[in-house]
C-alpha cells in the first residue's frame, strides 16, 4: 500500500505545483481509501488456499515409532553386556534400585553406580548414532 500511495503521490503532484504541507491530507486520505479497498477486497475473496506441498498431513502408522526402536536397538548394542542389562533391568523392565539390586546379587550403590554410567554410555551410542547432537 505505502508504494501504491507513492506512486499515486508522484503521478499527481510535482514540487513546482503544489505545496508540499498541501500533500499531506491528500496523501492521508489516499492512504486511508487503499487500506479500506484493501480490506473490502480481501472479505469478498475466497480466502486463499495453501499449495498441497506445503501440506504436512500426519499419516497414522508405526514408521517413527519402528526407527525410533531400531536406532535405540543399535545405540544398546554398542554397550558392554554390563550396562545393556542393567538399561534393561531398570527402565525396560522397570526394575527399582532395591530390586535390581536383588535379582543381580549386588548392592543398591552399586546398581546407582552402574545405571549412571550405562546411561553415559548410551547417549554417546545415541550421539554416534546421528541422533543426538553433541
Amino acid at each position: 500500500m505505502l508504494q501504491e500511495a507513492t506512486a499515486r503521490a508522484w503521478k499527481h503532484f510535482t514540487t513546482d505545483d503544489h505545496d508540499l504541507i498541501a500533500i499531506r491530507p491528500w496523501l492521508f486520505t489516499v492512504v486511508r481509501n487503499l487500506v479500506i479497498d484493501h480490506h473490502r477486497a480481501r472479505s469478498i475473496r475466497p480466502p486463499e488456499a495453501c499449495a498441497t506441498d506445503c501440506i504436512n498431513l500426519p499419516v497414522h502408522d508405526a514408521v517413527d515409532r519402528v526407527l525410533t526402536s531400531q536406532t535405540v536397538l543399535e545405540a544398546l548394542d554398542r554397550l558392554t553386556t554390563q550396562q545393556r542389562r542393567i538399561i534393561v533391568l531398570t527402565y525396560h523392565r522397570g526394575y527399582s534400585v532395591q530390586q535390581a539390586a536383588e535379582h543381580l546379587h549386588i548392592r543398591p550403590g552399586t546398581v546407582k553406580f552402574r545405571t549412571h554410567y550405562a546411561l553415559r554410555a548410551l547417549e554417546e551410542g545415541l550421539r554416534a548414532c546421528g541422533v543426538l547432537h553433541p
